[in-house]
């Protein structure tokens, strides 16, 4: 496994939860607004191995009560189900980040009872969602079908947008929200956070921006109709 990257405690990965977050290397988009774009390629030094983030997990015992895995897309990982597999037989509650491109590995980790919480990322609406996510068109029947099982209800989850002034507008975010309901066949979206772009240094693209606080709160009002609980994040 390509352990990239330990944060070995947050309160804010894991809702409700003490959680540490295990950053896995690979990626099959390239959002322009990625602030992980270091682990892409999936082809850097790994910080540890499966074995050392067990162990790390053994002395956290009572510490910690969830283990939050990202990346980078963790579905790319070929050993994701073992890895995941020692992390539940430790007692820890899951909780894997995607970008929904891989239905077929997210059914099976779901159904194995290695995966509690799933966030899955809407970048866009489906007409805007290539050029948001750096992707081929021929990707989003996969991420529809992670968002029909989502909503189907096997796993708890939530959905999340990074909203980025540049690619995201006040009708780009309501056909986001119409288009995923009528992929969830009348059944709302659980929780839709809405992210507040953050600049870094380490970013895909130069020259993006955040939207200002009163556009965020515009935006959340108008997804609002597509979601049982639509909230702000960095605003």
């Amino acid at each position: 496994m390509n352990i990239a990257g330990l944060q070995k405690m947050t309160l804010l990965d894991y809702p409700g939860q003490v959680a540490c977050t295990v950053f896995l290397q690979g990626c099959n988009f390239r959002c322009p607004f990625c602030h992980n774009s270091d682990l892409l390629p999936g082809q850097g030094q790994p910080l540890m191995d499966d074995a050392q983030l067990l162990s790390f997990l053994e002395k956290r015992k009572g510490l910690l009560d969830g283990v939050c895995v990202t990346g980078g897309e963790p579905t790319l990982q070929p050993q994701l189900l073992q890895l995941l597999e020692g992390i539940k037989a430790l007692g820890y509650a899951v909780k894997l980040d995607t970008n929904g491109a891989r239905p077929q590995v997210l059914q099976e980790l779901v159904e194995k009872g290695v995966v509690d919480y799933v966030a899955m990322d809407i970048k866009n609406s489906r007409e805007e969602y290539p050029k948001t996510a750096g992707i081929k068109e021929s990707l989003l029947p996969q991420v529809e079908e992670s968002i029909r099982y989502l909503t189907s209800g096997k796993v708890d989850y939530e959905f999340r947008t990074t909203v980025v002034s540049q690619l995201h507008s006040a009708d780009s975010i309501e056909a986001m929200g119409k288009w995923v309901c009528t992929l969830a066949q009348g059944e709302k979206p659980k929780r839709w956070y809405l992210q507040s772009y953050v600049d870094r240094d380490s970013v895909l693209s130069s020259g993006l921006s955040a939207p200002e606080p009163e556009k965020m709160e515009k935006y959340a009002k108008i997804l609002e109709p597509f979601a049982d609980a639509v909230s702000l994040r960095g605003v």
